[in-house]
């Protein structure tokens, strides 16, 4: 059986060589507990240090600053509601929440968590684009904000939000600023002091590392209070309590290092296939890009198709002799077999919506893969016209108009 062509990078990668060497070399010589005392746990908490540096220059944070996790929706959780509880208790009473209505599920959920608990939350509007309006969001401000959640980069869309001036708010009023820096980490350059965000989540498997493994970013100059979300040991600097996996760590600093090291060469020729990709995409009738183009991420292009059904649409590109490995959203969306909100929140009908697909490629995406991707989309959508109602009514609208 002929393998897929990989394009559902934005969902996860494949272990890079380096990643892999580096876990395999850790595993078979480094498996004592970090925590412990004696020559090999001390042994241990020197790599694990060492891996803390390594992802904390990504950032340009301190190695002191970077808080180990099972991966973002954990990171996410601890700087959302832990920021929530210390306001809580503080105050005696909840607050205020800014997000927008485009992030991940990672924040939705628990943000709408503590909705049903008392916390007041305005959910942000999107452009036709899906960028937030930073004058709007500013309109929202109140004396009890204590907390302003906006991703760096959408996972569905790939669109690029202004932290920089979403920061400026944030710092002018006191306002704590979490990042959910999930697909923007070893994508785009991140300087934390210069972004001016006080929390930011971190994965390792969406550049090329191990599942498993994140952190989140907590600023200690001026410090961003938060309260633990995990206890039993008072682990990371009482944040976040368990036995950390050195393995794990040392790959995720491995993919930060490799990704750190080629930015710029790596997300331009990236680019350059995406481009090439929607260049041949775009001759179809009825194909509608979602998210500003101008203010997107390398590797993500998400596109909607009118005149087809979108179960169908998946099933097609996805099987057959040349089957192609993407998706119709996120994978957590897609788990719960439901219409993009995102994409409903640009806009589109649910029929669009259904009928979208996400193609995310990554470090080991090919002209080749662009080719065949394209060639084998094309063909699809074409096929699937041909035997559709949808299209013959639309194709009529379009020539009326």
């Amino acid at each position: 059986m002929m393998q897929a062509i990989y394009l559902d990078n934005a969902a996860t990668t494949a272990l890079a060589p380096a990643v892999l060497s580096a876990m395999q070399t850790q595993l078979e010589k480094c498996y004592a507990n970090p925590a412990s005392t004696h020559g090999p746990g001390r042994n241990a908490a020197q790599v694990v240090a060492q891996a803390r540096t390594q992802v904390a220059n990504l950032i340009q944070a301190r190695p002191e600053e970077i808080v180990w996790t099972s991966g973002a929706t954990e990171a996410n959780n601890l700087a959302i509601k832990g920021v929530a509880d210390f306001h809580h208790r503080q105050q005696r009473k909840p607050g205020h929440i800014i997000t927008a209505r485009t992030e991940h599920k990672a924040v939705i959920d628990p943000v709408r968590d503590l909705e049903s608990r008392g916390w007041r939350v305005t959910w942000l509007n999107v452009d036709a684009g899906g960028r937030i309006d930073v004058p709007a969001l500013a309109q929202v401000l109140t004396h009890d904000t204590a907390l302003i959640s906006v991703m760096h980069v959408n996972n569905e869309i790939g669109v690029i939000q202004d932290i920089s001036a979403i920061a400026r708010l944030a710092r002018e009023n006191d306002i704590t600023l979490h990042v959910d820096a999930a697909q923007s980490l070893g994508k785009l350059p991140i300087d934390v002091d210069a972004l001016g965000v006080d929390l930011l989540s971190m994965s390792a498997h969406k550049l090329h590392g191990p599942k498993g493994v994140g952190a989140l970013y907590v600023r200690q100059r001026p410090k961003a209070r938060l309260l633990a979300q995990i206890q039993g040991g008072g682990h990371e600097q009482g944040l976040r309590s368990g036995t950390l996996a050195p393995h794990q760590i040392v790959g995720f600093a491995a993919a930060c290092t490799l990704a750190g090291s080629d930015m710029a060469e790596e997300q331009g020729r990236i680019a350059t296939l995406r481009n090439d990709l929607w260049g041949k995409l775009k001759t179809l009738p009825g194909l509608i890009r979602n998210g500003n183009g101008e203010k997107t991420v390398a590797g993500i292009l998400n596109i909607s198709v009118e005149g087809v059904d979108g179960e169908a649409l998946l099933a097609a590109v996805t099987g057959g002799e040349q089957a192609l490995a993407v998706s119709s959203g996120s994978a957590c969306s897609a788990a719960r077999a439901e219409s993009s909100y995102v994409l409903r929140a640009l806009g589109r009908t649910p029929e669009l919506a259904g009928a979208s697909l996400r193609l995310s490629l990554g470090r080991f995406s090919t002209q080749a893969d662009v080719d065949i991707a394209a060639d084998k989309i094309s063909w699809e959508v074409n096929r699937l016209r041909a035997l559709s109602p949808l299209w013959e009514v639309s194709s009529k609208m379009q020539a009326a108009s």
